[in-house]
């Protein structure tokens, strides 16, 4: 048996866990961000109100989203699980990326836009977020250098410094942020513990309404894919044919499954129940 190089490739980046909606756009195509979903180079990574997704690069690191955010994602690396070469264009919203221990062995070539501030990634944890009177930038742990659209580089080396560019302005001087600062805006990016979040091998779901016949169901699914919800479909019989149930699969426990039941009835206006 022949299997191309292509079929074993592995991608630059994977879903690792999201907090609904959101979604990924590749081109003039727009689908529902779902776990063990593939980013690819030319991807963006949106994400609505109350939102949040992980993703998890080849290399072991790991980029977390906040709500309302827009990421274009770039990467054109061959062998991205040893070397990877790329770059986060931040449009919107917030983001941390935090480098695995064990990836803070490997090569990469790294760059993160946040708005008009460019930061080169070596092996670190840096949040920031890119919003419209200023881009900010955050170091947790390690050492980065940010570019702003005006002015020098600023190299950034010690534990909580704070990097702020105004919008059509020079960069501030450097601050530091408090323990209570560093944790609200850790928040931004957390998935939030009282509502479930889709995670990969999750074995619970969640049945959106009732089982219905198979146009009302591809009606339902089209509905729910639409809002940013990764719909499945599971066929069930009746004893007089078949019906359709509409699914959002990927929760890791019934009691996260729980958790995300009455936001999600809220938003999409439907009843809701746990189910495997």
């Amino acid at each position: 048996m022949i299997v191309s190089g292509h079929a074993l490739a592995i991608p630059p980046a994977v879903v690792d866990a999201v907090q609904m909606p959101a979604w990924r756009v590749r081109g003039e195509k727009m689908e529902p961000l779902a776990t063990g979903m593939e980013v690819l180079n030319g991807d963006q990574v949106k994400t609505g109100v109350g939102a949040r997704v992980y993703l998890k690069l080849a290399e072991g690191s790991t980029v977390k989203l906040g709500e309302s955010a827009q990421m274009n994602f770039h990467s054109r690396s061959l062998k991205p699980q040893s070397f990877f070469h790329g770059a986060l264009d931040v449009l919107t919203g917030a983001f941390r990326f935090t480098t695995a221990q064990v990836a803070k062995l490997k090569k990469r070539e790294l760059a993160i836009r946040v708005g008009t501030a460019t930061i080169g990634i070596r092996g670190t944890d840096v949040w920031g977020r890119s919003g419209k009177e200023q881009d900010l930038v955050m170091l947790i742990e390690g050492h980065i250098e940010v570019q702003p659209a005006q002015g020098e580089a600023v190299t950034m080396a010690e534990p909580m410094s704070v990097f702020i560019a105004p919008k059509g302005a020079a960069a501030l001087p450097l601050g530091v942020a408090t323990p209570e600062e560093f944790a609200s805006r850790a928040r931004e990016t957390d998935l939030e513990s009282g509502n479930g979040a889709l995670m990969r091998q999750g074995k619970f779901a969640l049945r959106l309404g009732d089982a219905l016949d198979e146009s009302g169901a591809l009606n339902l699914f089209d509905r729910v894919w639409a809002a940013g919800y990764p719909a499945r479909l599971r066929p069930v019989a009746d004893g007089q044919g078949w019906r359709y149930e509409v699914l959002l699969k990927g929760f890791a426990s019934k009691e996260a499954a729980e958790r995300a039941a009455a936001p999600i009835a809220d938003a999409l206006k439907l009843s809701v129940s746990v189910t495997r």
